[in-house]
This record gives C-alpha cells, sequence and structure tokens, in this order.
C-alpha cells in the first residue's frame, strides 16, 4: 500500500482520536470506513498515528492541549498517590504528552494478589466497573474504571486501573520502538509535573 494512503488513514484517526476521545485501535478501525476504505487495508501503527497526533495538537489544540494534559497528570497523580501500596505506573496518552480532556487515564497497577486492588476500592467506597482489556502484551488484563471528576476541568474523567502481577513489572518498563520509558511511577510523574511547571 501506499505511504500517502497510509498517511491519510493516520491524519484521519488521529483527528478521531483528539476530537472525540478514541482509542487508537477503534479511531484506525473508523478512519477506513470514514476513508471508505476496504477493512483488509493495512493499518498505520500506532506511532504513526501517535506523530498524527502531536501534529494535529501542535496545529489545532496548542492554546488548550498544555492545561488539560496537566489537569489529567494532577488527577493520575491523585489516583497513584491514592493506590501507592499497588505499585502504580502510568501510561498511555497522558505519560506521552498527547493526552486532550477527552482522553481516559490508564494506570498499571502491580499486585502480590490480584484482588487486593478491588479491595482497596471497595473499602474506600469508590464505585468501580470491573471489565477486561486488552493489556501491554496483547493479553486481556483486569481494569477496575472509575469516574474521577477532575475539579480543573469541570468534568468527569475516566480512570482504569489495570491490574497485573507483580512479575509484569518487570517487562513493563522496557523501551518502546522509539527509546522511551513506556510508562512511569509516582516519582516519575512527579519530576514531569514539576519539569512542566518550571519550564511555563
Amino acid at each position: 500500500m501506499d505511504t500517502s494512503t497510509k498517511r491519510e488513514i493516520a491524519a484521519t484517526a488521529a483527528r478521531l482520536v483528539v476530537e472525540e476521545g478514541l482509542e487508537y485501535g477503534p479511531a484506525k478501525r473508523r478512519a477506513l470506513r470514514d476513508l471508505g476504505l476496504s477493512s483488509r487495508t493495512a493499518l498505520p501503527n500506532n506511532d504513526e498515528v501517535e506523530a498524527e497526533v502531536r501534529d494535529y495538537i501542535a496545529l489545532y489544540c496548542a492554546d488548550t492541549q498544555p492545561q488539560e494534559l496537566r489537569a489529567l497528570r494532577l488527577l493520575a497523580l491523585e489516583w497513584m498517590e491514592r493506590m501507592a501500596a499497588f505499585r502504580p505506573h502510568v501510561g498511555g496518552a497522558v505519560w506521552h504528552g498527547t493526552a486532550t480532556r477527552l482522553s481516559d487515564i490508564y494506570i498499571q497497577l502491580f499486585c502480590d494478589d490480584s484482588k487486593s486492588a478491588e479491595i482497596a476500592l471497595i473499602d474506600h467506597h469508590v464505585d468501580y466497573e470491573p471489565r477486561m482489556v486488552t493489556g501491554f502484551h496483547g493479553e486481556q488484563v483486569e481494569a477496575l474504571s472509575v469516574h474521577a471528576a477532575s475539579r480543573v476541568l469541570g468534568e468527569e474523567i475516566g480512570v482504569h486501573l489495570l491490574v497485573y502481577d507483580l512479575d509484569d513489572l518487570r517487562g513493563a518498563l522496557r523501551p518502546d520502538a522509539q527509546g522511551r520509558t513506556p510508562r512511569g511511577d509516582l516519582a516519575a510523574l512527579r519530576r514531569l509535573i514539576e519539569s512542566e511547571k518550571d519550564s511555563e
């Protein structure tokens, strides 16, 4: 397939990610439909979509996105502090800096006992919805999904706590295809928030 078609799919998917809050997979599939392409058309990879998301944000959201990203990172920090006993790590758009107010927050928890995180939420009277999502190795992982109020954004944000075994932590910090750390722990997220504050 020619690169211009792939780039067009990536650009269309990026617009759906930013404007509608879609995840990359569904955004790519919908981009195919919107462009009238066959469902068997080869799709761009997530790095290609992310590059287009960055371009789209720079073009259309440069005045609002940094504040929205900061609000989401602060909300992620709040939840990571609350779940600190389970070695929380934040990943996805919130960690990589492409999140907007429509993005959900994904926090991976690494637990000795897979039920302990759920019990902690019950003990704190937190309403959550358990569901299965695709994990970072493509496997099915339990997610405890909550609606958390962001005072800064004035709306509720989806926070998904993905429950992993403690052993999974070893492979969780291997650099991605671009050589970046794919997720950060509490200290790393605090440093990121501080460094943004300093550069303002």
